[in-house]
């Protein structure tokens, strides 16, 4: 088994400028820190709803306010993740759409490295096992380390999870067995357990070793091997 970086298509090249835009890092740095809820209002704000900063903080009010408590940091914390995702929101929809997928990788490889360390997380890699057909899309983040590598593909939403998706992590996982290697393979999906859960019980495609994060639990790829 081993690990090689994504051709340089034209989606290639595309995808980099998006996962270079500085509203990327600066929204995925705040949602790595933050907290479950202030993640769900991220993730509600981003999926376009049109909606005044003041509308999401009555929706939230545990948040903002008086509700929110003391901890002037956390309540700092929410109004620049509302901003953030106010100004992803702003985009048009296929541009949004590319953004909140970067965004899932970056925070994936973020909290990762607190647990690995930054020289083993690498991101659109491809892995590649003798005798076998590389596959076309590479793995978003991966983790490279003898005898405890990790891929891992990430989505904003449970719609992402389908067939080709499970299978690509499925086979990886079984040819990295085949070659006395051990592969953990996950789904990073930023969307609800339930959400997840039922999406996954209309697949017909082998997960049962597959491991999924959602968004209640993002905060275990920092400490948790899948």
């Amino acid at each position: 088994m081993r690990f090689q970086d994504a051709a340089r298509d034209a989606r290639a090249v595309v995808y980099a400028g998006i996962q270079a835009d500085p509203l990327v890092a600066r929204t995925a740095r705040l949602l790595a820190e933050g907290t479950s809820s202030q993640r769900l209002l991220a993730r509600a704000v981003m999926n376009g709803e049109t909606v005044d900063p003041d509308g999401w903080r009555t929706m939230f009010p545990t948040l903002f306010g008086p509700a929110a408590g003391d901890d002037a940091a956390d309540l700092a914390r929410s109004e620049a993740i509302l901003e953030a995702s106010l100004a992803v929101a702003d985009r048009g929809e296929q541009i949004r759409s590319q953004v909140r997928g970067a965004l899932v990788e970056e925070v994936t490889a973020r909290l990762l490295t607190r647990r690995v360390g930054v020289d083993a997380v690498r991101r659109e890699r491809r892995v590649l096992f003798d005798g076998v057909p590389a596959e076309i899309h590479p793995y978003d983040v991966t983790v490279e380390r003898d005898g405890a590598a990790e891929a891992y593909d990430c989505k904003w939403g449970a719609r992402g999870i389908n067939a080709d998706v499970l299978h690509q992590l499925d086979d990886a996982r079984i040819h990295a067995a085949e070659e006395d290697e051990r592969l953990a393979v996950a789904l990073v999906v930023f969307d609800a357990r339930r959400s997840c859960d039922v999406r996954l019980g209309r697949q017909t495609a082998p997960h049962d070793g597959t491991a999924l994060v959602s968004i209640e639990t993002l905060d275990s790829l920092a400490t948790v091997r899948p």
